[in-house]
């Protein structure tokens, strides 16, 4: 099993990318230091939707790792170690000559590259048949209208409510402040949560609540791990 293949949340970009354990090598640095400046980054709303986090399985095991577009790329090692900004414009050099097309030169290569867009036609259609269970799963939640408490969303995807809200922490969706469970800012901007505020016993409160929009969104994220419950 190759852990680079397996992503728990699948990114989608449309230009090369590089990854952080990649970068993390490059500068000659620990993985977990260069995630550590990573996520000071996210959390300071500087990482375009170009970088994603995605995790990967390895032994029954979940890594963290984030998968980076050019301009990230290039904001964490000036951050993390601004001497191998030189490196790092050879590795890009090395990765966007990679994907430059080749036209076929001979009858012989013109069949080749024939021969491998069609295997990569079959192998991208058993991949769209192997995740037919999960997008029907995910299907089922989108009707869903209306606010919920996380506790009810949990129950709507079929998770054990603290399964869930582990999750949630674990994967940086949630932080704790005071005791409560509290969306960061560019999840409640991208509409996956709101905060409501309420009063209870002459006290006010704010409670995060769940969208129609991030049941969806969490069902999607999520779905492997549920189809596995």
């Amino acid at each position: 099993m190759n852990p680079s293949n397996i992503s728990v949340f699948p990114v989608s970009q449309s230009s090369t990318t590089m990854s952080s354990r990649e970068i993390a090598k490059l500068c000659d640095k620990l993985h977990k230091n260069v995630l550590q400046v990573i996520r000071r980054l996210e959390t300071d709303q500087l990482l375009t939707a170009e970088s994603q986090r995605s995790d990967f399985d390895h032994n029954g095991n979940i890594y963290e790792q984030w998968i980076l577009g050019k301009r990230d790329s290039y904001l964490l090692v000036a951050r993390l170690s601004p001497e191998f900004t030189a490196k790092l414009v050879d590795r890009w050099q090395e990765l966007e000559a990679g994907t430059a097309p080749k036209i076929p030169q001979t009858m012989a290569q013109a069949l080749r590259l024939a021969a491998d867009q069609a295997e990569q036609i079959e192998q991208q259609q058993a991949l769209i048949e192997s995740q037919a269970p999960a997008v029907e799963f995910v299907g089922r939640y989108t009707d869903s209208t209306g606010l919920v408490s996380l506790t009810q969303a949990a129950k709507d995807l079929q998770f054990k409510p603290r399964q869930f809200t582990d999750a949630l922490h674990r994967d940086g969706y949630l932080y704790r402040t005071g005791g409560a469970l509290t969306p960061y800012q560019r999840y409640l901007d991208q509409g996956l949560f709101q905060m409501v505020n309420g009063q209870s016993s002459g006290h006010g409160y704010s409670q995060a609540k769940v969208t129609s929009k991030g049941k969806v969104y969490f069902a999607q994220r999520y779905a492997s791990e549920l189809l596995d419950n």
